[in-house]
């Protein structure tokens, strides 16, 4: 529909404030008839290109945020769990996003991947339970580790996240309503408004 209002969402699986949006932002998406893009991106890259860095390489501001998701996930009761595998390498995770989307399957992709990471607890570094992952979600893991490591999924993924950091994005999760953009699941409020007045 022309017209429609939308939302993009930026993430990267291996942030857990990327994974508190996620479960959050459809029933806010839904609630204005807005459709969601979503779009994955490499933090990691990103961060190196903008001159980011993760909070965790900053001891205090680690400890907060650690308490500071545990709050929001009770508050919006959310289940959550802080991986003790963190940080997570997740290069081939989000390339098999691109692959997942072009297919048309991002969202069952996408909520294996994160409920992993942050409700079940796995290690998402070792390939073997990734395979695991991805077949309980009903993909072939041979095949998704060899498309995921093809040039197409590897631009494509370099693509979206130089894109972002051309757009003014320095870390995960952002989003943007129109020009606007938001950053942090602690800001899906202002996302909210946004989308009301869109």
């Amino acid at each position: 529909m022309m017209g429609a209002k939308k939302v993009e969402f930026l993430f990267d699986y291996g942030s857990p404030a990327s994974y508190l949006a996620y479960k959050l932002l459809p029933a806010i998406a839904e609630r204005h008839g807005a459709e969601i893009v979503w779009t994955p991106i490499l933090l990691g890259g990103l961060f190196k290109i903008v001159g980011n860095r993760p909070p965790a390489e900053v001891p205090a501001k680690g400890r907060w945020m650690l308490q500071d998701l545990i709050r929001h996930a009770a508050y919006y009761q959310v289940p959550f769990a802080f991986n003790r595998f963190f940080p997570v390498n997740t290069l081939m995770l989000m390339r098999g996003a691109v692959v997942a989307q072009r297919e048309g399957r991002l969202l069952p992709y996408s909520d294996a991947v994160f409920k992993a990471l942050w409700v079940d607890g796995r290690n998402m570094n070792d390939p073997d339970i990734v395979a695991k992952v991805w077949a309980g979600a009903g993909f072939d893991p041979a095949a998704l580790f060899a498309a995921a490591n093809e040039g197409g999924a590897k631009d494509g993924l370099r693509h979206l996240t130089e894109a972002a950091a051309e757009r003014g994005v320095f870390g995960a999760p952002t989003f943007f309503v129109g020009d606007a953009m938001f950053f942090g699941q602690d800001r899906l409020d202002f996302v909210d408004r946004e989308l009301a007045v869109a």
